[in-house]
């Protein structure tokens, strides 16, 4: 077991807590659909409808929603409060619902580092200069929540990364990540039923035999 930062917020926490709280990255407002950097929340939204549910708004500044994968209670969230200041919400968040161990958060979110549509699940690790990333380590006390990432690809040396990550992607690429979207809602169900290890070498390993695998 791996603890989060022990805040006072998380300390304080109201009723049963959750078996796994899903952070789902992006920016919010109908100006970000459909962009590379909204990815992780395009997921988490997508798990939601698959148990016929919609995120709402909550007074956590993010849109949330409960399920249940099997006898576990799953909040599924997409913060609010735009990817740098992610951490803001999910503070709130954590004082909610009650998360204080590493492996009962999750932060879905895009990569780009790993190549267009590929998926890498994993415990800890740095920020790979992602802003969503430093302000939740910033706001939880560490780092040693899961991530599962979404591959976006590097933008060409002629185009800025805060350009390249806000923009929305061609209808080639689109096609690429609504299936790595598709993929990663599933992976966290499977998660949920079959833990961290097993779902590991099941994501891993499908992106090693895809192609070679980036460096990060």
């Amino acid at each position: 077991m791996v603890r989060l930062g022990r805040s006072e917020e998380a300390e304080r926490r109201r009723g049963t807590p959750a078996d796994l709280l899903v952070i789902g990255l992006g920016n919010p407002g109908e100006n970000f659909d459909g962009t590379r950097h909204n990815v992780g929340a395009e997921a988490v939204v997508r798990v939601a409808a698959r148990y016929g549910e919609q995120l709402r708004k909550s007074k956590e500044r993010s849109l949330v929603t409960e399920i249940r994968i099997g006898q576990k209670r799953v909040v599924l969230a997409f913060p609010q409060t735009f990817m740098n200041n992610s951490g803001e919400a999910v503070r709130a968040l954590r004082k909610r619902y009650g998360i204080v161990d590493g492996e009962q958060m999750l932060v879905v979110h895009d990569e780009l580092d790993l190549p267009v549509g590929r998926l890498k699940l994993k415990q800890g690790g740095g920020l790979a200069g992602h802003n969503g990333l430093r302000s939740i380590t910033q706001h939880v006390g560490g780092g040693h929540f899961m991530r599962l990432r979404i591959g976006i690809g590097k933008p060409p040396p002629s185009q800025d990364v805060r350009d390249f990550v806000l923009k929305r992607p061609g209808k080639t690429e689109r096609t690429i990540l609504d299936t790595a979207i598709s993929n990663a809602s599933e992976a966290i169900e499977l998660l949920v039923r079959d833990g961290l290890d097993a779902t590991m070498n099941a994501v891993n390993r499908r992106g090693e035999e895809s192609g070679p695998d980036a460096t990060n």
